[in-house]
């Protein structure tokens, strides 16, 4: 009885997992459909025909004219070295790229702030923290200013550098480095260590399970960036997976030949988010929990 009752109570949580996984399976199964199956109504649940048409259409050339016939995913982009695997090369450099840079940037800054004897350092942590509660809205048009006078339009650094500076991962670091013992770092003061020995051979040993934390938030926030992207990015060699994503969606978006083409590029495009979180969910839930623990 004790069990029915939890099971009844978990009801809400399995309705709204499966409200979750519907739209995915949709999308999943859509990719894999022959166009006329597609354009079919009503439509199937389970592809009746499986196929990669819409991943590479064998059938079809670019010189003929076929309604039933359309290029498939990787069949596209031929101005662009690579073709759609040159979004995702550029989706992954760059959220690697301000993953590890933003996360030892914040370490040094966390290091300093809390074990270092640094003038006004209660001042800067206040600062951090307020500037948590600035909309990230109202820095785009000075952002775009500055990388665009420093000519950083369509470059990698125009991706990676305004990202770098994340004051929640700061704040969080500072909570986490607080419950490491001075002792260890005044301990290795006295055996003659240097500040940045001790930060790098001492303290980030002890912070790896706050970086993990950290670094799957990062990861994912920067895979499915798209506004910034969008806006410093015009030529289609530097544009990343959201930006490319919206593209085809546009370009396509009145034509249901091509559905299974858009719902193959946003299965590519979900595919490495689902693998990191199923890799790391431990880390995931771990990190949920020590911001709310350390707040």
């Amino acid at each position: 009885m004790t069990r029915l009752r939890g099971e009844l109570l978990r009801l809400p949580l399995y309705l709204a997992g499966l409200t979750m996984l519907v739209p995915f399976y949709w999308m999943a199964s859509a990719a894999f459909k022959p166009v006329p199956e597609l354009t079919r109504n009503p439509p199937s649940f389970v592809p009746g025909d499986p196929t990669l048409d819409a991943f590479y259409e064998p059938a079809w050339d670019p010189g003929v004219r076929a309604d039933q016939l359309v290029a498939g995913l990787f069949q596209r982009y031929q101005d662009v070295p690579g073709g759609f695997l040159r979004f995702m090369g550029n989706s992954l450099f760059v959220a690697a790229a301000i993953t590890v840079l933003s996360l030892l940037i914040a370490a040094l800054a966390a290091y300093a702030l809390t074990k270092m004897d640094l003038p006004g350092r209660r001042v800067i942590f206040v600062v951090v923290v307020a500037s948590m509660m600035i909309p990230w809205q109202v820095t785009l048009v000075p952002n775009y200013l500055i990388v665009r006078n420093l000519e950083w339009l369509n470059t990698y650094q125009g991706y990676i550098v305004p990202a770098l500076a994340k004051a929640f991962v700061v704040f969080f670091l500072v909570q986490y480095m607080r419950s490491i013992p001075d002792d260890l770092v005044h301990a290795a003061r006295v055996d003659g260590a240097g500040e940045f020995r001790i930060w790098w051979r001492v303290v980030m040993p002890l912070m790896r399970p706050a970086l993990a934390a950290m670094a799957i938030f990062v990861v994912l926030a920067e895979w499915n960036n798209f506004l910034w992207p969008l806006i410093i990015v015009q030529d289609d060699t530097m544009a990343n997976v959201p930006v490319a994503l919206s593209r085809l969606n546009a370009s396509n978006a009145f034509n249901p030949h091509n559905m299974a083409v858009i719902m193959a590029a946003s299965l590519l495009t979900s595919l490495p988010t689902v693998i990191f979180f199923l890799a790391f969910q431990k880390h995931f839930t771990r990190g949920i929990a020590l911001s709310g623990i350390k707040g």
